[in-house]
């Protein structure tokens, strides 16, 4: 019986912990699935990134109102280029949430955008585990790489971000005599 209540004490004192981490997101597959078919099947640039619009707003629409807050703010931050406090609340975010793909790839960006490029492409590595489709991840893993001069491995990390969004703006990147 005592066995009984300490496990249950134990239980107790536990739970508070539970409910203040992340919740797990749950991802409609169908969607998404249907999604990025649309996205891939789209006939002109504008319909294109509607679609891109759509699958943005699921990466960016964090699992609570805190990693939420944590979100918005770390966005706002680097609209205003204040890239140190961006980096600290995607932090932040990922200490909390650390299976939030978009708060790695928001990481990774504003890593890039400082020039971190090493500690950016570990973030993005992250981010595409999470989430293996997120051309935005991808895109920003192929600008990295250009950034460090590794052309050609770049080249090819945007032909595969290419695969699953055609209308990404890193496209004209490419140069015209190589095939995408």
């Amino acid at each position: 019986m005592k066995i009984c209540r300490s496990i249950a004490l134990a239980c107790a004192l536990l739970m508070p912990v539970v409910a203040l981490g992340c919740p797990t997101v749950q991802t409609d597959h169908a969607i998404q699935d249907q999604l990025y078919s649309e996205l891939k099947a789209a006939p002109n640039e504008m319909i294109g990134r509607g679609i891109e619009a759509q699958i943005w707003e699921t990466w960016i629409s964090a699992p609570d109102e805190n990693a939420q807050a944590l979100m918005d703010q770390g966005r706002e931050r680097i609209r205003v280029a204040d890239c140190a406090r961006a980096e600290e609340l995607f932090s932040d975010l990922i200490e909390y949430c650390p299976h939030n793909a978009e708060g790695w790839n928001q990481r990774a960006y504003v890593r890039f955008l400082r020039q971190d490029y090493g500690d950016a492409l570990e973030d993005v590595s992250i981010a595409l585990e999470y989430e293996p489709r997120h051309f935005g991840a991808l895109a920003g893993r192929a600008t990295t790489l250009l950034s460090m001069g590794r052309v050609e491995v770049g080249y090819v990390v945007l032909r595969e971000a290419l695969k699953i969004n055609p209308w990404l703006r890193e496209r004209h990147l490419v140069p015209l005599d190589q095939d995408i």
